[in-house]
């Protein structure tokens, strides 16, 4: 039983249980929608779900992953789809620091150490050294020895737009944005007294990869609130929502009755089933 493994990957190869959620993947490509949040509260799999989005949209993805998964019943989709996109793939969970400078370095440490994927940048031959010298400024190291990377509050802002144009110059493919429970920063800040300078800074983000982003195919953003459309979201037209009331989507967080029964019939515990659901609260 993969106990705390968010890594889709190694739950695959290492042979651990898994509940086959990559049907997801289909719903989201035949609903379409550019920006797509998922609200879920924690131990919902969210991180779970955004690692096997990356693994099987990423070029260079090992295909194999999939085989025998709901998702490879789907021929065409695979061909289209499976291993042919760049992907940017961050969690904003580590940068939520005791004061707004502190969660600054640490928000650029999470986007730095994502560029830092795509070294191979610095020698393509499609990027001009002007584009080069813009990678260059998401993986510099900082100068004082008190910061991983040395970025300023606009670099942050662009960055994500700004790899997603690299990307796309060097591939010649739109790039899918994965943002992995964006609404961490945003609730430290709220307890620590910086929530309107956070506001001001993950909107600026937001606005810049997701609102006007030419580069973008489609993204994905989870988290466990629901922050008001109004404070980072701002203008953002394309945002599809799914929070815990909606049906759309709903089988693929969390566990479905059926899916907990399998589980109980599979380790011999079958006649535990209503305890287990007393356990969790129905």
């Amino acid at each position: 039983m993969p106990i705390g493994i968010d890594d889709f990957q190694k739950i695959i190869t290492q042979d651990f249980y898994y509940i086959d959620k990559t049907g997801m993947i289909r719903d989201l490509l035949n609903n379409w929608g550019e920006v797509n949040l998922f609200t879920r509260p924690r131990r919902f799999g969210k991180s779970l779900n955004m690692s096997m989005l990356r693994y099987f949209f990423e070029i260079g993805t090992d295909k194999s992953l999939f085989d025998g998964l709901a998702i490879s019943r789907e021929t065409k989709l695979c061909e289209q789809y499976l291993g042919q996109f760049p992907v940017i793939s961050i969690s904003l969970k580590t940068a939520h620091g005791e004061s707004l400078d502190v969660a600054r370095k640490e928000l650029a440490t999470v986007i730095g150490m994502e560029a830092m994927r795509f070294q191979f940048l610095l020698d393509s031959e499609a990027l001009s050294a002007e584009e080069k010298r813009l990678y260059s400024q998401l993986i510099a190291a900082g100068s004082t020895g008190n910061e991983t990377f040395d970025m300023s509050r606009t670099v942050i802002s662009s960055s994500l737009k700004i790899l997603s144009m690299l990307l796309y110059k060097h591939y010649g493919r739109k790039v899918i944005i994965l943002i992995d429970e964006y609404d961490v920063p945003l609730a430290k800040a709220k307890e620590r007294g910086y929530y309107r300078e956070m506001t001001d800074m993950i909107r600026a983000l937001m606005d810049s990869a997701l609102k006007s982003n030419d580069y973008l195919f489609f993204a994905v953003l989870t988290g466990c609130l629901r922050v008001a459309k109004e404070s980072i979201f701002t203008g953002l037209n394309n945002l599809k929502m799914y929070t815990l009331l909606d049906e759309r989507c709903d089988e693929y967080f969390g566990f479905t009755d059926e899916e907990v029964r399998g589980i109980l019939d599979t380790c011999g515990l079958s006649e535990y089933y209503e305890v287990t659901k007393e356990w969790y609260e129905g």
